[in-house]
């Protein structure tokens, strides 16, 4: 309905919605409305005012087109419908309910189109039941809203739940429009990406590294103002970035295709985000290229420009007169004079080193030697990783990835990360549980402005987190101050725990408080848990294995995932 808006040439819509749409979604806008019978036929299946050839299936510009959408809400819903043109003194007011119209009268309304769906699926209980947490189906509206409102930053949009005011979006521009969605914070991440080609033009924004999350929650592709799916374009950006980014983490983009209708099908999905293109391989090159020259130009990358400031046309006559470069030079410089020489450690140096300029001898390798106190030591295979066999076990770090011991039963192998998880998580449960969590005051607080999707689940858990060691605290609408954190989590920037607190939360199925702090506990968990290649010691590896084996499963992570696995001595 928010498409159609759009295509009426709405320049100010409204989407108010209660209990995640499931009582009421209401649409607003102030487009070009409709006469009385295209308000009545637009009920109708397969009914459309937008392709009026077949040709036009081929070259879509527009945003909805299939004709089916009302047709399929009034079926399983009660809809309202008041809509009015331009220069008509009165609007048509239809009233439909389970495709049956139940009123259609003139009414007096303001220019444009109004529809209130009310009681989704109160006809289809089935259906009903099938439906998310109000928390989950909202998220999926807001992923929605967020697909369109980007794509038409001259569009003001005003989107309401529950009577909350969730945004409230002017006519701006695109850069303005990603900032008054994902937060100020995203501003100085933003790089410029642009390149045209015979084939596309591509403009939009790409974010700097150290904006990548664990979510692609801040990944957008659109091609011809409508969003898109596409996995092997969003390989190409980022290949672009390499080793930038963290493993498991994802890069930030807002990128736009313009290209001719008629080089791509988007008849290929029913939900039109799946596209396919003539040139697929081509554009994969070209966005790769593109993202790699931004971050070049921003020197996020390694960059050779041979051709920077250089005059491309640059012509030479009998007339042209060269200079010599001129270079700065000190002819009394001596290396020798004291102050000029490097401080070189002589005992370094071999004590035989006249040795090697006699030619009549021949020398190998071993009757070259340093000095005693310098002799560098042979260290053995198993110096770093070497058996520990002190105290209570025999413990081995295989790869700075596993931890190796002996059981009754055979060889313990233990992924050192996993263990580490279970341990956290067991112990931010138990804070969360008995709220005693002790807090470690930050040098200085850290500013955290979390986008507008991400801010009612940082407040509905907030003190939950003051229990367990954070000190967080709101300043203003947009922003929290963090001012401290707990002890476990002191070496982590607190920024990044409540990025991946919030993308851990997700979706949270069920309100009950068990369900809540188990999402807490493991988001936190697995920010503080070791990353694979720390090397630990010997009391280290003692530690951890006795920890998890207190623990009250300490076969599998939360998630199902095994921790560890035992080689029978046979």
């Amino acid at each position: 309905m928010v498409e159609n808006a759009i295509d009426a040439g709405a320049s100010d819509i409204q989407i108010i919605i209660k209990d995640a749409g499931k009582t009421s979604i209401q649409i607003i806008d102030n487009g070009c409305g409709m006469s009385q019978t295209d308000a009545r036929m637009a009920f109708e299946r397969h009914a459309t005012s937008k392709i009026a050839k077949a040709e036009d299936l081929f070259c879509i510009r527009t945003m909805g087109f299939r004709g089916e959408a009302l047709a399929s809400i009034s079926a399983i819903a009660s809809v309202e419908l008041k809509t009015k043109q331009d220069g008509s003194e009165l609007g048509t007011h239809i009233c439909i309910s389970g495709s049956e119209i139940s009123s259609q009268e003139q009414a007096t309304c303001t220019k444009g189109t109004n529809f209130l769906v009310k009681n989704l699926f109160y006809n289809v209980q089935a259906r009903r039941k099938f439906l998310k947490s109000d928390r989950a189906e909202y998220r999926h509206i807001l992923n929605e809203l967020h697909r369109i409102v980007l794509t038409n930053p001259e569009v003001s949009f005003t989107f309401v739940s529950d009577n909350k005011q969730v945004f409230k979006l002017q006519a701006e521009n695109i850069r303005q429009r990603i900032i008054s969605i994902f937060g100020k914070s995203i501003n100085q991440n933003l790089i410029n990406l642009g390149t045209e080609t015979s084939i596309v033009k591509i403009n939009g924004f790409i974010a700097k590294p150290e904006r990548s999350k664990k979510s692609a929650s801040e990944q957008f592709f659109f091609v011809n103002n409508r969003y898109m799916y596409h996995p092997y374009f969003r390989k190409a950006v980022e290949m672009a970035y390499g080793n930038l980014i963290p493993e498991g983490e994802h890069p930030s983009f807002f990128i736009y295709f313009n290209i001719d209708p008629s080089n791509i099908d988007i008849n290929i999905h029913p939900t039109k985000t799946e596209i396919k293109f003539e040139d697929e391989q081509a554009i994969f090159q070209i966005v790769n290229a593109a993202v790699k020259e931004a971050l070049g130009k921003f020197n996020i990358v390694p960059s050779l420009d041979f051709e920077e400031n250089i005059t491309r046309d640059a012509h030479f006559t009998s007339t042209t007169s060269v200079r010599p470069p001129n270079i700065k030079i000190n002819p009394d410089y001596n290396p020798f004079e004291q102050g000029n020489t490097q401080n070189y450690k002589r005992e370094t140096i071999p004590n035989n080193w006249e040795s090697l300029y006699n030619p009549t001898q021949k020398k190998t390798p071993d009757d070259f030697f340093l000095p005693e106190e310098t002799q560098v030591e042979q260290k053995s295979l198993l110096d770093d990783n070497a058996i520990k066999s002190e105290g209570k076990g025999i413990f081995y770090q295989l790869k700075n990835k596993y931890i190796l011991t002996s059981g009754k039963s055979g060889l313990i192998i233990i992924n050192q990360k996993r263990a580490h998880e279970r341990i956290l998580f067991e112990k931010f449960l138990k804070l969360l549980e008995t709220r005693k969590g002790v807090v470690q005051k930050t040098l200085f607080p850290v500013i955290y402005e979390p986008a507008p999707s991400e801010r009612a689940i940082l407040v509905e858990v907030m003190s939950e987190l003051n229990n367990i060691g954070f000190e967080i605290v709101m300043m203003g609408k947009d922003k929290f101050e963090i001012r401290g954190v707990p002890g476990d989590l002191t070496d982590v920037d607190p920024n990044k725990i409540l990025d991946q607190m919030i993308y851990v939360m997700g979706e949270v199925s069920g309100s009950a408080e068990m369900v809540l702090h188990e999402k807490i506990a493991l988001s936190l968990a697995k920010t503080a848990a070791f990353k694979i290649g720390k090397q630990f010691h010997e009391q280290e590896m003692e530690d951890l294995f006795y920890s998890l084996m207190s623990c009250s499963n300490h076969n599998h992570t939360i998630e199902g995932k095994k921790i560890l696995e035992i080689i029978s001595v046979d």
